[in-house]
């Protein structure tokens, strides 16, 4: 008959009458009789599928509110399944014909149930033959011993499931078995109600109430449809594989489903089965989900794999959100310090204008060995040091399948299949889900964790895979790693948790990729214990507490994350923690961007550190570390934020556009033994007098719950040996902070009050709201060497009194107030200041001085050196030069009362009328400081690529000898 000749509605609903062996027998007539068939997708099909009673919905219990792709696919992925368990004849390998002549076995039904030819099950197995068909009807069946199943055999309850219950403790001691649409609840002698110890199990639509699976290696199992619930867990000791789909699990009172021991090498015929049949689940997942959509996560998401820039996220949005300017304008700096006396000579400079004519007279200082980083780049745009609004090109996330392109190990463990196999599960108000121990290893699929007290545990040099997982509203950690676990944690989505949404811990090393970990009650990771892990490319936001947080030796690697939007810090290392912190974009977080305190020690670099509510870096009590080529810019607090106690290394920073200071460091300490309040924060003084957030990983005084069931703490006798990448860092006793760019922050540049000394060298801090280095308090020795401070709206060193301080090869440049300002003791050497609106050099006060080897030219006004009051010192070997010629002030000045004060073999150097032009004089011999050393010292190609700092720019310089009264002996320029 023609297709044709009806039209297709009648056909379709003419075929909706045939069963599904005719409906078969139909897709072979022709074409068009197969597509006519297929059509029939969402009816017949469907009706089929749901009328099965050992197929629930295809997505139950996951989600039993989406259909699936195709419902014929579905019931025929069900019916291969249901076959497993009779594919275990002997193979015959002599003739590739004889498979034609195979018998097929021959199958009886038997019934057990009231007026049927067995009453009790027992009676039924023993007459049972070889893969004969036990059919139950409705009822309860118990049995006061053990059952053994000796024959292969297939028992299946009739009618609605429920409605056959099972009593009973089955040993299965036969190749195979299925069971399917029965209830299970345990024997009054045991709480097992089947076990296998090397043969296959297959069950279908059953349930196990208050009972317990066992399956033993070299046994398998495949689970399908399954509930365990009110307590019932499945335990798997050792087996090689097995797949649990699509199964319900609630109400455990232990782990739902246990993975112990290393799979045996022993292996059952079920195997090859299940490989290929966990292969194709697996394949299919991967292509019916793909990469996991990356938004929903908050302001300035971006694609995966795709590149923005910091305007994608909008200055008018970040300016209503925080009330304020982008670059911090009117902030009031304490102390009064900002404001300069300006001498006679600036005031007429100021009253004169900005002749242009007058910049004739002036050095040429654009040569200087900084200079490079103020100049366009080959494409036009200014570099972040120079340019007035932040324009940073962010990555973005990388995708899993380019993670894995560059991770053989991560690509290896994504495609192995062994252990115990859990796919599509749900795992629901209990007190756990998956517990792997013991060598196990178990692969975890599109399952559902939610209201556990904890998702995930893997222990004792177990190995975990989890795919495309939801973790949620867990009341303790969501995954949990520890005793040398590792595996693979890749495309889950992990969320409002109690604790931690991963804790890992004792020597554990996973693999976290491409994750969405947010909306925690506590910390998004946390890394203890020596634990250490490659945590890579994850969305971490929306935290209550610290995005990850590191602590008690834990050394984790964690690049090319975003962290963002969490309401304490994004990264808090704290306790000893170290780590390798690489390549990640840290923005929009409450407090410290990157959190660093109480010997935490990491390696920050080559990160972009933006737009938070607070500092960007904070460096806490005995914190420590390598901050490194990072980009820390547009943070509502200052750039980075140092105490005194800490010894941290900053080197080749990009510090720019924040509101407050570009580097302060400061020397209170956290109050001791103080817990940290709500709100504590909320009340903060920028000169360092007082500052809440003692702890930026958490606030509100709750405490991280480290203790693992009542697990004491021992780490100082845990501890892993300092590895291979602490020998590549110099070992300092000092705080050193080099190469860095700090420019167009809101207020002070570099900002020191400090009873510790410090080491300052080969710095650029050019364009800031205020003073370019401000020193208001310096017990110690601060070492100022190389730096060039140019352009800063007020002075470009400012030294208060009490201060001890060393200048020496700086470059001071066109500041808007004097070039130095000294009012403490130390040295003031072979600098040149040239260009500045007030004095070049002013000392005054009770200073105890050396200024020596300088070369100075103030701009319109003002004096070359200036010593006001009782100044005790030598001013010698300067060399002065005249700024415009109409500035009629005395380059050196020093009050006739003073008589401490020697003046020896200064040159002055004057304009003549035969010859005004500034041609006659050049910063020659060397030329314009900061000077270039290529001789020593590390090479740029050390430095990220993508910062153009050249160590060409570093002053050779030994920073760990003392001070000396008879002159410095820690500096050589060249």
């Amino acid at each position: 008959m023609e297709v044709a000749t009806l039209p297709m509605e009648l056909w379709r609903v003419i075929l909706a009458y045939l069963p599904l062996p005719d409906l078969g027998r139909c897709c072979l007539v022709c074409h068009a009789w197969r597509e006519l068939v297929l059509s029939l997708d969402n009816t017949r099909w469907k009706q089929l599928c749901l009328g099965c009673p050992e197929c629930r919905h295809p997505n139950w219990p996951s989600q039993p509110h989406l259909e699936p792709a195709s419902w014929r696919e579905a019931l025929k992925q069900h019916a291969l399944a249901s076959r497993t368990w009779t594919q275990n004849g002997v193979e015959l390998q002599s003739s590739a014909c004889l498979h034609l002549f195979r018998r097929r076995k021959d199958r009886r039904v038997l019934h057990v149930g009231v007026g049927c030819e067995f009453e009790t099950l027992r009676g039924a197995l023993g007459a049972a033959g070889p893969y004969d068909r036990v059919v139950l009807h409705p009822g309860v069946y118990e049995e006061q011993a053990e059952l053994a199943l000796k024959v292969p055999v297939e028992l299946v309850g009739l009618g609605q499931l429920g409605e056959v219950s099972l009593l009973v403790c089955v040993e299965q001691q036969c190749p195979t078995a299925r069971l399917c649409n029965l209830v299970f609840m345990p024997a009054w002698f045991s709480t097992v109600v089947y076990k296998t110890s090397w043969g296959h199990v297959q069950l279908d639509n059953c349930n196990f109430e208050g009972a317990q699976l066992q399956v033993r290696g070299p046994g398998t199992c495949q689970a399908r449809f399954c509930s365990f619930s009110h307590g019932g867990s499945a335990n798997f000791l050792g087996v090689a594989l097995s797949l649990l789909d699509s199964c319900d699990f609630s109400g455990s009172d232990a782990a739902s489903v246990t993975v112990d021991g290393s799979p045996v090498s022993e292996r059952n015929w079920a195997c090859k089965h299940l490989a290929a049949l966990a292969r194709t689940l697996t394949s299919e997942g991967s292509a019916t989900n793909g990469d996991p959509p990356r938004g929903s996560c908050g302001t300035g998401n971006a694609e995966v794999g795709s590149t923005f820039t910091a305007e994608d996220w909008g200055k008018a949005a970040w300016q209503r959100s925080t009330g304020a300017p982008l670059l911090g304008q009117d902030t009031v700096i304490e102390d009064g310090w900002g404001e300069e006396r300006l001498c006679d000579g600036e005031l007429k400079s100021h009253e004169q204008g900005n002749n242009q004519a007058s910049w004739d007279y002036k050095l040429a200082c654009d040569r200087h060995s900084l200079a490079p980083l103020l100049k366009p780049q080959p494409d036009g745009s200014l570099p972040p040091a120079s340019s007035p609004d932040p324009h940073y090109v962010i990555p973005g996330l990388l995708s899993l399948s380019q993670e894995l392109q560059r991770d053989p190990e991560a690509q290896l463990l994504a495609t192995s299949i062994q252990g115990c196999f859990v796919r599509r599960c749900v795992f629901r108000d209990g007190k756990g889900g998956v517990h792997i121990c013991n060598y196990g290893q178990a692969r975890l699929e599109e399952n559902v964790f939610r209201g556990l007290n904890y998702a995930v545990r893997c222990i004792q040099n177990s190995t975990i895979v989890m795919l495309r997982n939801e973790v949620r509203e867990c009341s303790a950690s969501g995954v949990f790693l520890r005793l040398s676990a590792h595996g693979l944690i890749a495309e889950n989505n992990i969320h409002s948790n109690g604790e931690a949404g991963l804790d890992i811990r004792k020597g554990a090393n996973p693999i976290i990729l491409c994750n969405r970990i947010h909306s925690g009650l506590r910390s998004g990771v946390v890394v203890l214990g020596n634990g250490k892990g490659s945590i890579r490319s994850n969305q971490i936001y929306n935290n209550k507490e610290a995005g990850v947080y590191i602590l008690f030796s834990g050394n984790p690697v964690v690049s090319g994350n975003h962290i963002f939007q969490g309401q304490a810090a994004g990264i808090a290392v704290n306790e000893n923690g170290r780590g390798m912190i690489i390549e990640n974009v840290i923005r929009e977080n409450q407090w410290g961007g990157a959190d660093i305190r109480r010997g935490g020690d990491p390696v920050l670099r080559n990160n972009y550190i933006c737009y938070g509510y607070s500092d960007g870096v904070v460096v806490g009590e005995r914190g420590r570390g390598l901050i490194e080529g990072n980009h820390i810019y547009c943070n509502k607090g200052c750039g980075v934020w140092v105490m005194a106690s800490s010894l941290p290394q900053l080197l080749a920073n990009y510090i720019t556009h924040n509101r407050i200071y570009g580097l302060a460091v400061f020397c209170r300490k956290d109050p001791e033994n103080r817990e940290p309040r709500v709100g504590d924060g909320a009340v903060q003084e920028w000169g360092g007098e007082r500052r809440g957030g003692g702890d930026g990983a958490r606030r509100g005084g709750a405490q991280e719950n480290f203790n693992d069931d009542g697990e004491i703490f021992a780490w100082e006798n845990d501890l892993d040996s300092e590895d291979e990448r602490y020998s590549a860092r110099r070992s300092i006793s000092v705080a050193l902070v080099e190469g860095n760019c700090m420019s167009h922050n809101g207020a002070v540049g570099l900002y020191v009050k400090t009873s510790e000394p410090l080491n300052v060298i080969g710095n650029l801090l050019n364009s800031n709201c205020a003073a370019g280095i401000a020193v208001l308090q310096s017990t110690q020795l601060t070492r100022l060497v190389g730096n060039c401070t140019l352009d800063n709206s007020l002075g470009g060193v400012t030294v208060e009194k009490d201060c001890r301080v060393e200048l020496r090869g700086n470059g001071i440049y066109d500041n808007k107030g004097h070039g130095v300002s000294f009012c403490g003791d130390g040295q003031i050497g072979e600098n040149d200041v040239v260009g500045n609106r007030g004095n070049g050099i002013q000392v005054s006060s009770n200073a105890d001085v050396k200024v020596l080897l300088n070369r100075v030219q103030p701009s319109q006004g003002g004096g070359a050196i200036v010593v006001l009051g009782p100044v005790k010192g030598v001013i010698g070997d300067n060399v002065l030069f005249q700024g415009h010629p109409g500035n009629k002030e005395a380059l050196l000045h020093m009050d006739p009362s003073n008589e401490s004060c020697v003046l020896n073999n200064n040159i002055i150097l004057q304009h003549t009328n035969s010859c005004p032009s500034h041609t006659l004089w050049a910063l020659e011999n060397p030329s314009a400081r900061p000077l270039a050393d290529s001789t020593s010292g590390p090479s740029a190609s050390g430095y990220p690529s993508r910062l153009t700092i050249s160590m060409t720019a570093r002053i050779s310089a030994t920073v760990e000898s003392g001070c000396h009264n008879s002159g410095s002996m820690f500096c050589s320029i060249l």
